[in-house]
């Protein structure tokens, strides 16, 4: 027996509630909750609209804490080699320990997302951010360090997989990707922030403690707002919690516009069969033995490996590293990489308008290749004979690299992972998707510094990531699908089709932008 909805139960569905007296529904759900208690936050606002603004607010947060503990440790490192003597292997396992905690919270994330719901999961990935900072700033060896690195990436895996979720399952489809892509701009302020942070404390005595020690501030902030948080409809619905996911459906969205009425009856239909038909399986299994299945957790899994192996970790990590390997001083090397943050923040605010009005996978293909152009000029600057020189062709390769990766290979996989499964496998999809950006974060970072030595810095940057970039252009181009104003319903229907209609489908797309153009 097959676990998911079928295309055609799927449109029946649809039909079955587009000839429904939508006021007798409602009206029945209305008398069940009639008298019952809503949220707390969702009594505070006259209109939906402001709930999701508080919820977007906090949303943002965390999008900026995961930033800002992406690149703080890029100041910190260059007073951490010092200060705890570390060698090579260990300055590389200090740089990627957040990433291979990451491995580690994002397996967590499952039972979390799945049993504790989203919210919940959200609080204890702040218990992890905090924690973690603590723990980092009162390192006194190198094993306390690493410790506190580990335990700060669990709490950013477990926030990076549910806030997405959390956010497509809130918010309506028409706004979905711009919240999502918002998150990922918040990523990118957190990591220009993490650059202004170190030079902020960069004259002060224990630089690195209070460096690393700063982002305690922000997961205390997230911390206090997610209290106040409603459960996710969605979820409430898997959960049997029909009456509560409704005073939260009708506080998020409303009930004013038929869409709203009757994406919620969708939902309702679908979770109920969805989970009548998974009782007592290994859904698990559903990733190999269902179609629709499988393709979500490929694509999945790609956006990320791609994301990841664009060689992104290794450049954000170790920017202040290479500026002063390169001959520049600590101060400069900190300021300079400041252009770098600056620009991948920049760049990645057009996707906010953008993943919804032109969708994703266009922003994959005509803003990719850039980034292949940023890694050629970053290769291509270790032939410099003089610091000068490299310097400046090194920034301009990172500053390339960043104008096109902000709005393209930053925001869309985190978008289209939000999107692609079903809603009884989203939570296991998601950290799928979480766990291979991470293993892919871990790996490029901590190998970069064996492999600039195995490989040499062009071969590293032009042959290795340039190469996977340019593949992964490929395969955006003949089997990504487009998912752009799409309920999360819809997307199924699409990933039911074969791989061979979904490749014709992108060629004749193809094809007829070229025709026109001619």
């Amino acid at each position: 027996m097959q676990v998911d909805v079928s295309n055609e139960e799927i449109v029946n569905t649809s039909m079955e509630y587009s000839q429904l007296d939508y006021g007798d529904r409602i009206q029945e759900l209305e008398s069940q909750t009639s008298g019952k208690k809503s949220i707390v936050l969702l009594s505070l606002f006259p209109k939906p609209q402001y709930v999701l603004y508080y919820l977007g607010l906090f949303i943002c947060v965390g999008g900026f804490i995961y930033g800002l503990n992406v690149s703080l440790i890029s100041g910190a490192l260059l007073f951490l080699k010092t200060d705890m003597n570390l060698d090579t292997p260990q300055e590389s396992l200090v740089s990627s320990g957040m990433s291979l905690g990451g491995i580690g919270g994002a397996l967590l994330a499952i039972p979390c997302n799945e049993y504790l719901g989203r919210k919940h999961s959200i609080l204890i990935a702040c218990l992890f951010y905090t924690i973690g900072a603590i723990l980092e700033a009162s390192s006194q060896s190198y094993g306390e360090m690493v410790a506190g690195r580990v335990i700060l990436g669990m709490g950013v895996a477990l926030g990076t997989m549910t806030i997405p979720i959390y956010a497509s399952e809130c918010f309506p489809k028409s706004k979905r990707g711009a919240i999502v892509s918002l998150y990922t701009v918040m990523i990118m302020l957190g990591i220009l922030s993490g650059y202004i942070v170190s030079a902020i404390f960069l004259h002060v005595v224990g630089t690195w403690r209070y460096i690393l020690g700063s982002s305690l501030v922000f997961s205390s902030l997230l911390m206090l707002g997610v209290l106040f948080f409603p459960e996710s409809p969605r979820w409430l619905m898997r959960k049997d919690a029909l009456l509560n996911a409704y005073i939260t459906w009708k506080g998020l969205r409303g009930l004013d516009r038929v869409e709203e009425r009757e994406e919620f009856l969708m939902m309702e239909k679908v979770c109920h069969t969805e989970k009548e038909a998974s009782k007592g399986r290994w859904i698990w299994l559903d990733f190999y033995r269902i179609p629709y299945c499988r393709k979500a957790c490929i694509h999945g899994v790609l956006l990320m490996f791609f994301q990841q192996f664009s060689g992104t970790n290794s450049i954000l990590y170790f920017l202040g590293s290479m500026y002063r390997k390169a001959g520049l001083s600590v101060h400069d090397s900190i300021y300079i990489s400041m252009i770098g943050g600056g620009t991948l923040f920049l760049s990645s605010i057009p996707a906010i308008y953008m993943v919804d009005r032109y969708g994703r996978r266009p922003l994959l293909l005509i803003l990719t290749p850039g980034v292949i152009i940023g890694l050629i000029f970053i290769g291509c600057s270790f032939f410099s004979c003089c610091t000068q020189s490299l310097v400046a062709i090194y920034t301009v390769g990172v500053v390339l690299f960043y104008i096109f990766w902000g709005s393209s290979l930053g925001p869309v996989p985190f978008v289209m992972n939000a999107e692609l499964y079903p809603n009884y496998l989203r939570s296991y999809g998601m950290s799928l998707g979480i766990l291979s950006n991470f293993i892919g974060n871990w790996i490029t970072s901590y190998a970069f510094l064996e492999m600039t030595r195995a490989m040499t810095k062009p071969g590293t940057f032009i042959g290795f990531y340039g190469g996977i970039t340019a593949i992964g252009w490929f395969y955006f181009l003949l089997l990504v699908p487009e998912t752009k104003n799409l309920s999360l319903e819809e997307i199924k229907d699409i990933l039911d089709r074969p791989w061979k209609d979904i490749l014709l489908q992108n060629v004749q797309r193809m094809a007829s932008i070229v025709s026109f153009q001619q």
